[in-house]
C-alpha cells in the first residue's frame, strides 16, 4: 500500500453532545448524526464553526450509531439498543422496523443501505457483547457478526450472511452488484453479491487493511467509497486472534473492565468498485481520536466519533 497523505484537519465543531458515532450529508451539505443520549441531529454552517446550527430532528431513545438517508425526507438508524429504526425528519417521528430475528432480539445493529427494490440491508456487529462492551468482541474475535435484509412490508429480517469479524459499515456498488462490508475484527472489506452468478455468495474485497474499519460512506453511484479508520493495526491484537477460544476469551473479560483511551493515530480510506484504494489518509497524532465515520459536505471530509463530543472537518483530497 502506498504511502498515506496527510489528512489535514481544519476545524472542530462541537454538537452539544458525545460521541456523533457516525455522520452523513444531504444534498444540502449539512450533516447528519446520532449522539449517545439519543437525539439525531443535523449541523448546517459547517463552513465558519462560530456559525454553525445544531439542530435536534428525533430522539430514538435508544442509542443511534449508522444513519442512512433516505429519499422521502427520512432516515434509517440502526440503534444498538432498540434495533433498526425509520425516523421520519419532518415530523420527527420514529418507527421500528425490525427488533428481532427468529426470535432473537436484535442488538447491536451498526449500519444500513437501502436498496432500490424498497429492501434495506443492515449489518449486526456482535451478538454476544452490547456496545458499551465492543472491545470485548474485537479481544474475543467472536465472529458473530450478521448482514441481514429486511424486505419490504415485513417485520422480520433473514440472514444473508453470518460468521463476521464485528460487522460494520454497509455500502453497495454502484450498480448495486453487490454489497461491501466492513469487518472491523478482521481489518478487511468483504463483498457480498447481490446479482449475477455469484448472487449470495461473499469473498474478500480488500484485504490487510492499515487500521480497524469502521462505517463506510458512499456520496454518489460514480463515487468512491470513503472507509473510515478507528484506529491503527495492533500487531499483538493479531497474534491474539490466533490462540484458543478460552484464551481470547479470558483477554476478552479482562479487556472490558479495563479503562480505555483510544490512540491519536486516524485514518480514512476511498476505495473504488474495483477495490482498488484511490486514497489513504493518515494523521498520527490527532487531537481528535477514534474515528469511526467520515463523509463528504460541502468539498470537505466531515469526520464523526464513538469518543469525541464533537465532529472534525478536514481538507478533501484532489480528485485521482
Amino acid at each position: 500500500m502506498d504511502r498515506p497523505s496527510e489528512l489535514v484537519p481544519l476545524r472542530y465543531v462541537a454538537i452539544g453532545g458525545r460521541g456523533p458515532e457516525d455522520v452523513v450529508a444531504d444534498a444540502h451539505g449539512r450533516v447528519l448524526t446520532g449522539v449517545e443520549d439519543g437525539r439525531i441531529l443535523r449541523i448546517d454552517g459547517l463552513a465558519e464553526p462560530s456559525a454553525a446550527r445544531v439542530e435536534v430532528l428525533a430522539e430514538t431513545g435508544g442509542r443511534p450509531l449508522g444513519l442512512e438517508l433516505l429519499p422521502d425526507d427520512a432516515l434509517l438508524v440502526c440503534d444498538a439498543e432498540l434495533g433498526l429504526l425509520r425516523v421520519d425528519l419532518r415530523e420527527g417521528i420514529v418507527r421500528i422496523l425490525a427488533d428481532s430475528v427468529a426470535g432473537e432480539r436484535l442488538r447491536f445493529c451498526s449500519n444500513a443501505v437501502a436498496l432500490s427494490d424498497g429492501s434495506v440491508c443492515f449489518t449486526v456487529s456482535s451478538r454476544r457483547y452490547p456496545l458499551d462492551q465492543w472491545i470485548g468482541d474485537i479481544v474475543e474475535h467472536t465472529g458473530t457478526g450478521r448482514l441481514l435484509r429486511l424486505a419490504p412490508g415485513s417485520e422480520s429480517p433473514e440472514v444473508l450472511l453470518e460468521g463476521l469479524q464485528f460487522a460494520n459499515g454497509l455500502a453497495l456498488s454502484g450498480d448495486e452488484a453487490f454489497l461491501v462490508v466492513a469487518e472491523t475484527g478482521a481489518r478487511r472489506l468483504t463483498r457480498y453479491w447481490l446479482t449475477g452468478e455469484k448472487t449470495g455468495q461473499s469473498e474478500p474485497f480488500v484485504e490487510n487493511l492499515p487500521g480497524m474499519p469502521d462505517n463506510i460512506w458512499r456520496a454518489a453511484p460514480d463515487g468512491p467509497v470513503w472507509v473510515s479508520l478507528a484506529g491503527p493495526r495492533v500487531p499483538p491484537l493479531d497474534l491474539l486472534h490466533r490462540t484458543a477460544p478460552t484464551v481470547r476469551a479470558a483477554a476478552a473479560r479482562i479487556a472490558v473492565r479495563a479503562p480505555y483511551r483510544p490512540t491519536g493515530t486516524i485514518g480514512a480510506l476511498a476505495v473504488d468498485d474495483q477495490g482498488t484504494i484511490v486514497h489513504h489518509l493518515a494523521r498520527r497524532h490527532s487531537g481528535y481520536r477514534m474515528v469511526t465515520s467520515v463523509c463528504e459536505a460541502a468539498g470537505q471530509l466531515v469526520l464523526g466519533s464513538l469518543w469525541e463530543r464533537g465532529i472534525a472537518v478536514c481538507e478533501r483530497p484532489a480528485p485521482k
